[in-house]
């Protein structure tokens, strides 16, 4: 089994409810991202697959974020733009991207990090 990891960046603004008196008020955070992707072969190249593939696939889902308020987002709609909800949002838009480009590896964990010390890391089911 292979592993790799692909590390970005986005700022946002969001307000949280029912969290805690600080949350419930406007604020932003410039969160760090780390994507991780597994898969049990590499590829005639020797790799599992291309990290510029990742990492384009990658600045596609930050484009969507950067510089927004995540409140007014259609994939926040019906949920709260917590670091939590975050990483969901981005490993499922970054499995379909590499579902659509056919490569065989799932997206493991995703970690939102809202803070240096502080983040929350998403692992899908395997399916």
């Amino acid at each position: 089994m292979f592993e790799l990891k692909v590390k970005t960046d986005f700022a946002a603004a969001h307000k949280l409810t029912m969290v805690g008196e600080k949350c419930e008020n406007l604020h932003g955070h410039n969160w760090n991202i780390e994507v991780y992707v597994t898969g049990e072969k590499l590829n005639s190249a020797g790799v599992l697959v291309d990290f510029g593939d990742i990492k384009r696939c990658v600045r596609e889902i930050m484009k969507d974020l950067d510089h927004k308020y995540l409140n007014e987002l259609e994939a926040f709609s019906n949920v709260q733009p917590s670091s939590e909800q975050i990483a969901i949002y981005i490993a499922d838009r970054l499995q379909a991207f590499l579902d659509k480009l056919g490569e065989p590896v799932r997206v493991s964990r995703v970690s939102a990090w809202e803070s240096a010390n502080a983040c929350a890391t998403y692992m899908p089911e395997v399916k």
